[in-house]
C-alpha cells in the first residue's frame, strides 16, 4: 500500500535527516506529515518544516500529544526520539492500527516491552519494523540465522567525543586515553542497557541473529577515530562474514549516525515504490 501520511516522533539531527531525504527523493509530496514533540519543543519542529518546505508534503502540524498525531490518520509511525518514546508511545502506536518503525532499538533489549510491542502489533494486523540504522548486513545476518548461527560478534569503536554523557566516563577518563580503550565487554543485552544512545546497532544485531544474552558486543573509545566504525562478525551454517562500517555522524550530533537516519528514509521511500529494494 503506497503510504501518503506520515507520523514521526521527535524533531532532533535524526528527524532533519530523514525528511530532508524525502523532500529530495519523493516523486511527489506526502498528503501530510505530522511530528509529535514535546511543547517546549513545538517551535523548532515548526522551523524544521518550514525550512524544509511543501517539497515534502502538502499538510504539516506539530502536535504535542499521542491522540492528536494518531488523530491525522497515519500510515506509518516513525520513532526518532529514544528508548523513552519507544516506552512512552509504542503501543499506542501500533494499538491505533498503524506501522511503527523503531529506530531505538535498544529499547527492546527490554523482554516484557518488545513481546508488548509485538503483541499489539499482531493483534491489530499492523508491523514494528526496524529499520537497519548505522550498518548494512542485517538482511544477510537474519538469512544467514535460518542455516543455524553459532557465533555473533559486534565491536563499536567510536572516538572519545562520541562516548560522552554515556557510562563510559565511569570507566576511563576520555580526556586522558592516548590509544584505543576496550571499556566494555559482554553480552547485547546490558549493552544497550548500558549505553542507550550508543548501542542501538548491537541491539539490532541481537534481534537480526543470536538474541541479546548470546551476541557478543565490545565497545572502544579510540582517539585516532575520525568516525564511527562499526564491525560484525559472523559464523554461521551457510558461511561466515564480517562487515565493516565506517560512518559519518548526522552534523552537529556526534552520537546520532547519519546512515541511520537515511535507513529511516529509505524504508519510507520503498513503500512509495513499485521497485523496493
Amino acid at each position: 500500500m503506497t503510504m501518503r501520511r506520515l507520523g514521526m516522533i521527535g524533531a532532533g539531527g535524526m528527524a532533519e535527516t530523514v525528511l530532508g531525504a524525502l523532500a529530495v527523493e519523493l516523486s511527489e509530496p506526502l498528503e501530510h506529515v505530522a511530528l509529535l514533540v514535546r511543547p517546549a519543543t513545538r517551535p523548532k519542529a515548526v522551523a524544521l518544516l518550514d525550512r524544509i518546505g511543501p517539497r515534502l508534503a502538502r499538510r504539516t502540524s506539530v502536535p504535542t500529544d499521542i491522540a492528536a498525531l494518531l488523530a491525522t490518520a497515519p500510515d506509518l509511525v516513525v520513532e526518532c526520539a529514544g528508548h523513552v518514546a519507544v516506552r512512552a508511545y509504542g503501543a499506542a502506536v501500533l494499538g491505533g492500527g498503524c506501522d511503527l518503525a523503531v529506530i531505538s532499538v535498544g529499547a527492546l533489549a527490554d523482554d516484557e516491552l518488545r513481546d508488548a510491542l509485538v503483541s499489539a502489533a499482531a493483534r491489530q494486523g499492523v508491523r514494528l519494523v526496524l529499520p537497519a540504522g548505522a550498518v548494512g548486513g542485517i538482511d544477510a545476518l537474519r538469512a544467514a540465522r535460518l542455516s543455524g548461527l553459532q557465533a555473533v560478534q559486534y565491536t563499536g569503536r567510536k572516538p572519545p567525543l562520541a562516548w560522552r554523557g554515556s557510562a563510559a566516563e565511569r570507566a576511563i577518563d576520555l580526556d586522558a586515553i592516548t590509544a584505543p580503550f576496550v571499556f566494555f565487554e559482554g553480552t547485547a543485552r546490558q549493552a544497550a542497557i548500558d549505553y542507550p544512545q550508543n548501542a542501538n546497532v548491537a541491539a539490532t544485531v541481537a534481534i537480526a541473529g543470536l538474541g541479546f544474552d548470546a551476541t557478543r558486543v565490545r565497545l572502544i573509545a579510540d582517539p585516532s577515530a575520525s568516525r564511527n566504525v562499526h564491525e560484525i562478525a559472523v559464523q554461521a551454517g551457510c558461511g561466515d562474514f564480517e562487515l565493516k562500517f565506517a560512518g559519518r555522524p548526522t552534523p552537529g550530533h556526534p552520537k546520532t549516525s547519519l546512515l541511520a537516519g537515511l535507513s529511516v528514509a529509505r524504508e519510507i521511500l520503498n513503500r512509495n515504490s513499485a521497485l523496493a529494494v
